[in-house]
């Protein structure tokens, strides 16, 4: 197998390995072989082309044909001219199908269904990526930078997906763009000659392979290596918090569909609570008749593991159109349905969905996933309560004392994972839970005795600028300084009702609000809050409110003596900084006659502007993603060109020395399709006249006179037009500090552009491109580090790019001159004798 066919396959191997990485995305992994076909079918093509040979923009052009023919066979048989060629019918039928696989992707969790849609923007985007790699790696014979694209596959994969699994799709991509770049170097290596190719060895040698490949290995394990371990190292990371204004931690904000994970929200609700200015964050109307109780639920957190609170790692599915029933309510508990229409703040970015609890059913757009445990809303693939406005049918549950204190046993699946409790938890803990609920008799008689001990008569004051603690011992601590904020209150009374068998979590989200003269409610972030559910069998999750002079007590709490009304309800809280109305506040409900008078202020209005299937487009990230490139690639131009330039030249030494070497006038010393027999590009057109053979022998030798002169810039010696190729290469000889061997090279090839130039039948020499290799090595030997990397990565010699182009312009410009000239001169008439 040639280097170029070796090169073509280990390409298409390489993206086909980094297309590995989609495959946690979509189920079945059928699309995966014929990806695996069509990139054959498209790589062929691309060796065909080269084979011709076509020049390369010709080629990138068939193997865009070919691929585009391909998918059309595929995806639009029906649609197409003879099933093949796509016509204007074919290509609606693409714009439909891309659609159809955007909208799928908004509504299916991941793995998302194989969809055609789906299938298409897969397998297109696949095959894509194998044509910008084919091209960068194969027919521009550069295969580093076609690490860039295969990057981009595996970054869309690895930012969809959250799984445990994603080292080992980094491994099989990292595996194929090595095998990719070994595979380059043991073609280029194979035509510096057999020592370096590795095709012979010395007698009684050992054989194996020769250093540059070893070398090259064991630089591409050891790069493996560090890329594989430094992600494991335990470096400091920056996250967003549970209630801050701009995004949250919890939820799929990275975009991924299939399961939900959270960050501690300790610090993060303490910093809501001590904003120094104070912001709305939510604006709310409401039917409900009991403002005190509107409490709006953002997440549950019910994984205890000593330390704190966070939310257990959930799947989530598509929202469904209605809610299921709470998990335990019974239906004997009185019930009532609320309806809230909630606006968001533009500047309120959370990825979880404030909402009344239990809801029943909400109406939003955009594009959002529902966790059943939790009962709760979480934003996917970028999604984010920014500017939302949304309506929430929640269920306002009014269990009476006697139905809580009566709730048989949970059931065992309820208890394992709720009442579970640490070893590391002090036991001082469970201890004073006992101390406090000694008199108690039932579950629900001991939830309120913790309640009231933490809320009246422990003596507990509420100060947000207590630190939240860390370690073991921070409910300890806290039960001993017997200060802190709403974190404190909720964790402490949720594990002491664990250790008492209560089944107990913390819900974290706002407390009421502050009613407005106009009827809405206004939420800000002072409003944060924390607070403990328990979990009663027959009336399910129950709220209750440990935190003094904060939210308002639940009235299945309060005491009730016979023939003593129920005691006022507190006020709901209040921003620390929010001043009264002017105005009475009127109700959150309206009445008929109000409606008739005019009094009800508009509801709020559900989204104006159309979010589609939410989240980010596909064309969006793709853009984006290109933009990502063309950042990255750019920096490097100068250095691509320099080394595509450098190439170039040293080829045409090459070929133009083995046309003189042995063979007549104009005719080289290659197979007969004019190919060299090693599989490299034609050098020199065949039975060329003898003038136009001298003429380019001669250009050869220039370009590697120029190639000398540009490596000599790039190391900092200045070229000067004004000399004798033999001044000059004196000049570089000193300035360079070169040794008598590279010397003697640089006057070679300085000695060979005089014969050209001067001689009456001007040959190109052999051994030219080596004689140039000598030299460059000697000047980087001589050069210091900043010069040796500029050299490289910012090569002096680079602005020729700029010069060819505004030659190149002018030329256009001059030759488009000539011709509208020629078009709108008039013939001349010849008067007639």
């Amino acid at each position: 197998m040639s280097g170029r066919a070796r090169l073509t396959l280990c390409s298409a191997a390489a993206t086909l390995l980094a297309s590995c990485a989609l495959l946690p995305l979509v189920e079945p992994a059928t699309w995966l072989l014929q990806a695996a076909f069509l990139l054959a079918v498209q790589s062929g093509a691309g060796a065909a082309a080269r084979r011709v040979p076509l020049a390369r923009p010709l080629t990138v052009a068939v193997q865009a044909l070919v691929t585009l023919m391909a998918l059309t066979l595929v995806f639009a048989r029906g649609h197409a001219v003879l099933g093949l060629v796509p016509g204007p019918d074919a290509f609606r039928h693409f714009g439909d199908l891309l659609q159809a696989g955007s909208d799928d992707i908004g509504r299916y969790a991941i793995p998302a269904p194989l969809s055609d849609g789906i299938r298409l923007m897969v397998i297109g985007g696949v095959l894509v990526i194998g044509l910008a790699v084919d091209t960068l790696a194969v027919t521009f014979r550069n295969a580093a930078p076609a690490g860039l694209p295969l990057l981009a596959l595996y970054s869309v994969a690895a930012g969809l997906f959250d799984g445990s699994a994603d080292w080992l799709w980094f491994l099989v991509a990292a595996a194929g763009y090595l095998m990719l770049l070994l595979a380059e170097g043991r073609e280029r290596l194979s035509q510096w000659g057999r020592v370096f190719g590795g095709a012979s060895h010395a007698p009684g040698e050992q054989s194996g392979p020769v250093a540059p490949v070893r070398t090259g290995r064991r630089i591409g394990m050891a790069a493996l290596g560090v890329a594989l371990v430094v992600p494991l190292l335990p470096l400091p990371a920056v996250q967003d918090g549970l209630l801050g204004g701009t995004r949250a931690g919890v939820g799929a904000g990275n975009g991924s569909g299939g399961t939900i994970s959270a960050v501690n929200p300790l610090v993060s609700l303490r910093d809501s609570l001590n904003v120094d200015e104070d912001r709305t964050v939510l604006t709310l109307r409401t039917n409900s008749g009991n403002l005190s109780d509107l409490y709006l639920r953002i997440v549950s957190l019910d994984d205890f593991d000593g330390t704190t609170w966070k939310p257990a790692k959930r799947h989530i599915t598509a929202v469904p159109d209605d809610f299921p029933a709470p998990n335990g309510l019974g239906p004997d508990v009185k019930r009532a349905e609320v309806t809230t229409r909630i606006a968001a703040a533009g500047s309120y970015a959370q990825d979880w969905l404030p909402m009344p609890y239990p809801p029943s059913g909400v109406q939003i757009k955009g594009n959002w996933r529902y966790e059943p445990v939790g009962m709760t809303l979480v934003g996917d693939h970028g999604q984010n309560t920014s500017g939302k406005t949304y309506l929430v049918t929640s269920l306002d549950v009014q269990p009476t004392a006697q139905q809580l204190a009566s709730a048989p046993k949970a059931p065992d699946s309820i208890r394992r994972d709720y009442t579970k409790v640490p070893d590391s938890l002090p036991t001082v803990v469970a201890q004073q839970a006992r101390e406090i609920t000694k008199n108690a008799t039932s579950g629900y008689e001991k939830a309120v005795a913790l309640q009231d001990y933490f809320a009246v008569t422990g003596g507990f004051e509420y100060d947000t600028q207590v630190e939240v603690g860390s370690g073991r011992g921070a409910i300890a601590r806290f039960l001993r300084d017997k200060q802190g904020f709403c974190v404190h209150f909720s964790f402490a009374m949720a594990a002491m009702a664990r250790t008492l068998g209560i089944p107990a979590r913390v819900a974290v989200g706002f407390a009421p609000g502050s009613p407005q003269a106009d009827g809405t409610v206004t939420v800000s972030l002072k409003d944060a809050h924390a607070w403990p559910e328990l979990y009663f069998e027959g009336i399910g999750w129950t709220r209750f409110e440990p935190t003094p002079t904060r939210g308002s007590t639940p009235t299945y709490t309060l005491p009730e003596a016979p023939g003593q009304a129920v005691p006022a309800l507190p006020q709901a809280s209040r921003s620390a900084d929010a001043a009264p109305s002017a105005a009475p506040s009127a109700s959150a409900s309206c009445s008929a006659t109000d409606k008739k008078l005019g009094n009800c202020a508009d509801p709020l209005p559900l989204d104006q502007t159309d979010q589609g299937a939410g989240g980010t487009p596909w064309y969006r990230i793709a853009g984006w993603a290109l933009v990502g490139l063309a950042g990255l690639a750019l920096p490097l131009l100068p250095m691509l060109w320099r080394l595509r330039r450098r190439s170039v030249r040293l080829a045409s030494a090459q070929h133009a020395a083995a046309t003189a070497a042995g063979a007549p006038p104009g005719r080289r010393k290659d197979d007969a399709d004019g190919r060299r027999a090693d599989g490299g590009e034609p050098a020199v057109l065949l039975d060329l006249p003898p003038q136009e053979a001298a003429e380019a022998a001669a250009g050869h030798v220039l370009a590697v006179w120029r190639e000398l002169t540009d490596t000599a810039w790039d190391y900092g010696i200045e070229p000067d037009e004004a000399l004798t190729p033999r001044r000059a290469a004196a000049r570089i000889v000193r300035i360079g500090e070169l040794d008598e061997t590279a010397g003697r090279s640089v006057h070679r090839v300085a000695d060979a552009v005089e014969r050209v130039l001067y001689a009456p039948e001007p040959r190109a020499e052999a051994g030219l491109a080596d004689e140039v290799r000598r030299v460059r090595a000697a000047l980087r030997e001589n050069a210091g580090r900043r010069t040796r990397v500029r050299a490289v990565v910012a090569p002096r010699s680079a602005v020729r790019a700029v010069w060819d182009l505004a030659d190149r312009w002018s030329a256009l410009k001059t030759s488009w001159a000539a011709r509208l000239a020629t078009l709108v001169r008039r013939p001349s008439r010849q008067q007639s004798g």
